[in-house]
């Protein structure tokens, strides 16, 4: 599903224009950004977290000159889904949509 797609559906059933939702879908996603990037995590109950995972310093090789580089610690976002979110995967109907 396509962001269009999901603004496209959400409007259908709340009855309100799809420009409305867009703009709804599309502040929602810069907040997430903006806290994550402040270094705050995004709790939505029953659907998941948005958090900020902190990656170790590593080394890392590059084959193509047989070489080995240091990649330095850094911050990345994750998703880590609520109990209910996975449960609903997990359980969905075989055959459903890939």
């Amino acid at each position: 599903m396509t962001k269009a797609e999901l603004v496209s559906i959400m409007a259908k059933k709340t009855g309100v224009e799809r420009l409305v939702v867009s703009t709804i879908v599309e502040s929602l996603m810069e907040e997430v950004k903006t806290s994550l990037a402040k270094g705050e995590n995004v709790h939505l109950r029953g659907f998941g977290s948005f958090v900020v995972k902190h990656r170790a310093q590593k080394t890392g090789r590059i084959l193509a000159k047989n070489t080995t580089i240091i990649i330095p610690a850094h911050d990345i976002p994750a998703f880590k889904p609520a109990d209910v979110f996975v449960d609903k995967v997990k359980n969905r109907p075989e055959g459903g949509a890939q």
